[in-house]
């Protein structure tokens, strides 16, 4: 067999087309754990090898796209990939078999690297040396999967492929662009692409944006938009179409060709002819003028103007939303704030899972009714990536340049689970989401906030957090309220550690019972024994006096490592905040 490197000097490769939609169409069954069927039918299996071959497809995939041992147990995973190479194989003649790889995910602390490489090893024994790792979201772990498969198998030919929405981003919110082109730059890699997520039209456009990548590259697209039937998922586009597309894309210098979900030996059949006739004139990439959306109004940001003044120390100041559609209350908290002098007002999303007005519908409301500068929470419950993109754009478009990044209260169960949270992504994706979008979609960049807990046990994981949060995009953090001396040290870590500009949290405590209730229902706060002790039998206004007093302290301990304060408001008593905030300033720290 020519090596398929010098098989793609001289002509593109073409794919197969989807295996698990098109075993569920024959079958009349899911697609879902169709690895199976190398177990149990693997003649049905080798069937549909052979008519992707007859059709003209010179590289197979094995059935194996899902098994892994998150699915199944080790022995059924090792089982499914050993029959599967050796149905693909037998059924190959002189095509190329390419071990296929599907993404392994797990949001617990799952080794995942280890379980790519227990894959890859089960692979390498059957003697597999083209490897396909598809529908990808993340680049995380490529690099040292590649160079494992190179030291045992010098000779491999690794793809990889990622799955892109058409605006460009992956599942897990990242910029394709950039994990195109971070994959190309790996010397044990061999070529780069896309597949699934976007039919053929939609990816033929996604290519023109992305502009050309280094090196070999694959595009297998969807056969169009699925339409779901009575549960059950169907790919309905044209086998002609299809084809036409692939010829752009291989208009566009595409050098391997396939096809993914919905896409039958029929497809491919099309392509293969296509594939006959001379290549049509050559495309010019029309890759986005993301440079024109990067510059920042620093003019119209006064807040951040004085965040990164070492003579100011601004505030912000946290208000939660309304619990029904009453906003007079709210909105009169917001004003009393503005007269007091506030910086930035803050606007929670759901606190502790409850429903409220959304924050930044809210955000939008204070700045357009008061001019002032107000930055909406945004949390992962909830909300897919067009959900997030389509609200951006809305508060773009509005003025509100700030969001605070935070995962979010978990929904609490009901019954059989009937109440629950959906999380597509945590907050460190969605941070390097937000960015991804500043650099291609938004006319004006947003200035994107985190969360730091510093009152965590164990503070060095929330440091390695933190600096992820970094480097994915996050320009600033506001801190966990600090309410005890084990929070006061650890900001002093962050502000050490982190290059981010900090503002550090004040949460006035009101009365015992409420510092108690902090301290056993609100996660990520710590109230001191001593603080709790100084309020006990103390009235209204003695407790107001005290939060003064205390959060003022408070603020003087942590001035040094702050560039700022971020006051979260009590039971929407915005007046107590003013008085902190006066106190604050008389003692000279903002």
């Amino acid at each position: 067999m020519k090596d398929i490197r010098d098989y793609l000097k001289i002509q593109p490769l073409l794919f197969d087309g989807g295996m698990g939609t098109y075993y569920a169409s024959r079958n009349r069954t899911s697609h879902r754990d169709c690895e199976w069927a190398n177990l149990s039918a693997p003649e049905e299996i080798a069937a549909i090898h052979r008519a992707y071959l007859d059709a003209g497809c010179r590289a197979i995939k094995t059935n194996t796209y899902g098994a892994n041992r998150l699915r199944f147990s080790e022995s059924d995973c090792a089982a499914m990939i050993r029959e599967g190479w050796q149905i693909a194989s037998r059924a190959a003649g002189d095509a190329y078999v390419f071990a296929d790889i599907g993404p392994i995910d797990a949001e617990d602390d799952t080794d995942i690297l280890a379980e790519y490489l227990f894959v890859t090893d089960q692979f390498l024994q059957q003697g597999a040396r083209h490897f396909l790792f598809e529908t990808l979201g993340t680049g995380q772990y490529l690099s040292e999967i590649a160079s494992v498969i190179r030291t045992e198998a010098p000779e491999a030919f690794i793809l990889v492929s990622f799955a892109a929405s058409p605006d460009g981003f992956s599942r897990d919110g990242r910029l394709i662009r950039d994990l195109l082109n971070a994959a190309a730059a790996d010397p044990n890699i061999d070529a780069v692409g896309l597949n699934c997520v976007s039919g053929g039209r939609q990816m033929v456009e996604l290519m023109r944006k992305i502009g050309p990548v280094e090196g070999l590259f694959s595009a297998m697209p969807n056969a169009g938009y699925p339409t779901v039937r009575g549960n059950r998922t169907f790919y309905e586009g044209d086998p002609g179409y299809f084809s036409d597309q692939m010829e752009q894309l291989r208009a566009q210098g595409v050098r391997i060709l396939g096809g993914c979900c919905g896409t039958t030996p029929e497809h491919m059949r099309e392509v293969a002819k296509k594939l006959r006739m001379p290549t049509a004139a050559r495309i010019e990439y029309r890759p986005e003028a993301a440079a024109e959306r990067r510059a920042r109004p620093e003019a119209d940001d006064p807040f951040w103007t004085a965040l990164c003044d070492p003579d100011r120390k601004p505030f912000a100041v946290e208000l939660d939303p309304p619990e029904n559609a009453d906003v007079a209350k709210f909105m009169k908290g917001a004003r009393d704030l503005q007269e007091n002098g506030v910086d930035l007002i803050t606007v929670a999303d759901c606190p502790v899972a409850r429903a409220r007005i959304d924050s930044s519908l809210m955000a939008c409301k204070i700045r357009r009714e008061l001019s002032m500068d107000a930055m909406p929470h945004m949390t992962c419950r909830d909300r897919n990536l067009n959900a997030t993109q389509a609200l951006l754009l809305g508060l773009c478009a509005e003025g509100v340049n700030k969001v605070l990044v935070v995962t979010g209260d978990p929904i609490p169960a009901a019954n059989r689970d009937e109440v629950k949270s959906v999380y597509n992504f945590n907050s460190r994706k969605l941070i390097n989401y937000v960015d991804g979008l500043n650099r291609t979609v938004l006319p004006n960049p947003f200035r994107i906030f985190a969360a730091l807990n510093v009152n965590v046990r164990n503070f060095g994981v929330q440091m390695d957090i933190a600096k992820r949060k970094e480097q994915n995009g996050a320009l600033a953090f506001l801190t966990q309220p600090i309410l005890s001396s084990e929070g006061l040290e650890n900001l002093k870590i962050a502000r050490e550690k982190l290059q981010g500009r900090i503002l550090g949290g004040i949460m006035p405590v009101v009365s015992e019972r409420n510092a108690r209730f902090m301290n056993s229902e609100i996660a990520g706060i710590t109230v001191d024994e001593k603080i709790i002790e100084l309020y006990r039998g103390a009235d209204r206004e003695k407790g107001e006096s005290l939060a003064v007093e205390i959060s003022t302290e408070i603020a003087g301990q942590m001035a040094p490592y702050v560039d700022g304060f971020y006051i979260i408001t009590p039971f929407g008593r915005t007046g107590l905040v003013g008085r902190i905030m006066e106190s604050i300033r008389q003692a000279g720290l903002a």
